[in-house]
């Protein structure tokens, strides 16, 4: 059997193990075939340069991006839609927690960094068996966690200083939001709502990136009795009372619209049916907690205070 390609057992063949198909993996990443690599030598192959990086994460493609070093990327995956060129002009290796081992391995990457829940785990454990070098990111949820973020990423590609710059010119941002939360006097109640499922709305409990978002724009999170992202009951959602309604905008698909939203019973009753307050926007600039997350909670605070004119945030003019 070619060590670039890993097959069923049929007929008299014996199905490969998972040893097996570790190394078959790793000799294709390295395209050696079927050749065995010397014992002696066994981190020999290993690029010193993380010049051909796999991505696992938009955020970590859109902080190599911002830093200029694109040009080291040879593989995205789904959920890398910033800058919009990044899934045209590499290749896509899935949906983040859907990864496939071969078809990473296949590019013969030096690095693959994964942020936090890339997977599934199967994947993720040929891939650290194979001896290619993984940087798992944190992704941090709050102003500290994202300039940490951008830091890390730097620091694994070989770029710390300029990382550095721009996790300060970040954190610079961050302070400047938060003077302008600052200036709300009362805060208004928002639902994260991800979907609507059967009827069934899925929303974005405490310790979800919609949480941190709703939190960042001065709002207050009316789900917070919810862990995670999980299903929200009728009763539960009329009971929480939102002024607003905030969903993704799909850009491929139907997107809610408020008078569908409102005349469910679940919502016809809360305030933010009075006025028909649905607000979408761009899921990865809402929720992806890299280097734009300042501006974007500037964005989110300026449509549940519109009464506010929150203004632009002076430091995002900054070079």
């Amino acid at each position: 059997m070619s060590g670039s390609r890993i097959t069923k057992a049929h007929g008299g063949l014996r199905q490969p193990n998972r040893r097996e198909m570790t190394a078959a993996l790793a000799l294709s990443a390295l395209g050696l075939g079927g050749l065995a690599l010397p014992a002696a030598l066994p981190g020999a192959a290993l690029a010193q340069t993380p010049d051909r990086i796999v991505v696992a994460g938009g955020v970590i493609t859109e902080v190599i991006y911002a830093l200029g070093l694109q040009d080291r990327i040879v593989g995205v995956d789904s959920t890398s839609q910033f800058p919009a060129e990044a899934l045209k002009q590499k290749a896509n290796v899935g949906y983040v927690r859907a990864l496939s081992a071969e078809g990473v391995l296949s590019l013969k990457p030096s690095l693959i960094m994964a942020i936090d829940g890339a997977g599934p785990p199967d994947a993720v454990s040929l891939l650290t068996e194979s001896g290619v070098k993984i940087a798992r990111i944190h992704d941090g949820l709050t102003p500290d966690g994202v300039t940490s973020k951008i830091a890390a990423i730097g620091a694994a590609i070989g770029a710390a200083a300029p990382a550095e710059r721009l996790a300060a010119q970040t954190k610079a941002r961050f302070d400047e939001l938060a003077t302008l939360r600052s200036g709300i006097a009362k805060k208004k109640r928002v639902l994260f709502l991800l979907s609507l499922q059967n009827g069934r709305a899925m929303v974005g409990g405490r310790n979800s990136s919609a949480d941190g978002i709703i939190t960042l724009a001065g709002g207050i999170n009316v789900a917070d009795a919810i862990e995670g992202y999980k299903p929200m009951t009728d009763e539960a959602i009329a009971a929480a009372a939102p002024d607003m309604v905030l969903m993704m905008r799909n850009s491929s698909a139907h997107n809610t619209t408020p008078d569908e939203l409102f005349t469910m019973p679940a919502f016809s009753q809360t305030p933010a049916a009075t006025g028909k307050r649905l607000v979408h926007m761009d899921g990865l600039y809402l929720l992806g907690f890299g280097p734009r997350t300042p501006m974007a909670a500037r964005d989110l605070m300026a449509a549940i205070y519109p009464e506010a004119a929150i203004p632009p945030l002076k430091t995002a003019a900054a070079p």
